[in-house]
């Protein structure tokens, strides 16, 4: 299976976790290392287009393309098994808090959770201390220019 991500480029092969350490997002709170990922690219436009503000074009961007081996199974968690409201604006911490717990166990490399920005689709969140991270692959980065229109006001 393969994922995408996308960050700036001198982050392009790092699967570290330690953007997301530095300001949380909604399934890690501050302090907590994990990757996003998403299953399409048009998904991780839409995920780094609504958390930029209007008028503010994100450059020097890399798509990363990351190999999953087929023999890792990611965890999945469904809408219907999440809280109330787990997708809701600003996001809460309850699911901050199943993020944390997914890194804190290491029982599964991925966690397969729900799109809040694209319903029917799904982020693949990475832990990166689990003892199979290392069989994950970057096996190809482009660069990647956002379309203006998605920033304009």
């Amino acid at each position: 299976m393969i994922v995408f991500r996308l960050c700036k480029s001198k982050y392009r092969f790092d699967l570290s976790g330690k953007g997301a350490e530095k300001y949380g997002g909604r399934w890690n709170s501050r302090g907590t290392a994990i990757i996003y990922s998403g299953q399409t690219r048009a998904l991780c436009t839409t995920e780094i287009s609504v958390r930029t503000p209007l008028g503010i074009i994100p450059y020097d961007m890399h798509l990363v393309h990351i190999e999953i081996p087929i023999s890792i199974k990611p965890f999945e968690i469904t809408p219907n098994k999440l809280p109330y409201e787990w997708n809701c604006f600003p996001h809460s911490d309850l699911t901050q808090k199943i993020g944390d717990q997914f890194i804190k166990d290491r029982k599964h490399l991925i966690l397969k959770v729900p799109s809040a920005v694209v319903q029917g689709e799904f982020n693949f969140l990475i832990n990166p201390f689990h003892i199979d991270i290392k069989k994950l692959k970057v096996i190809k980065t482009e660069p990647f220019r956002f379309d203006e229109r998605l920033f304009k006001r």
